[in-house]
């Protein structure tokens, strides 16, 4: 199994229309299905509380790691964290990125998740699946978001 997931598209919105759809907290709410309590800060956690369906019980936590306009947004949080039971803070998070890319007509964006070596064994593969799915789902979300 791979440690990371890659998903990669060509958007037809300008490198600047998808940069913000990355980094304002609030248009990453609306196509993440997320609601921030604020806004990204490198270097600093960004807290809210999920709206997708059948998940609204769960809190989001990520940490900013860099914030280089209009090319690299990424975060650490912790993959499939979906238990409320269950203190996730002990594990290693992954590592999340969106690359931006100028194209003719356009932006590629590329969406990296690695790390998944460093999830539990016994939580590897679900998390990894999940994401797998979840990230095919978000880059259609970004997609509808920035293209509407």
């Amino acid at each position: 199994m791979s440690d990371k997931i890659e998903k990669s598209i060509e958007l037809k919105a300008p490198v600047e229309r998808v940069w913000r759809a990355l980094t304002d907290h609030n248009e990453f709410g609306e196509w993440f299905r997320v609601k921030l309590d604020g806004p990204f800060i490198p270097g600093e956690v960004t807290t809210g509380q999920m709206t997708v369906p059948s998940y609204e019980h769960l809190r989001w936590a990520s940490k900013v790691q860099a914030m280089e306009p209009l090319r690299l947004f990424s975060f650490t949080w912790h993959p499939y964290a979906i238990d409320p039971d269950v203190d996730y803070s002990g594990e290693t998070p992954t590592l999340v990125e969106f690359r931006l890319e100028p194209i003719a007509g356009g932006t590629r964006l590329t969406i990296v998740e690695s790390g998944f070596d460093g999830v539990p064994v016994h939580r590897m593969p679900e998390a990894f699946r999940m994401n797998e799915r979840g990230w095919s789902a978000q880059i259609r979300n970004v997609q509808a978001h920035v293209e509407s």
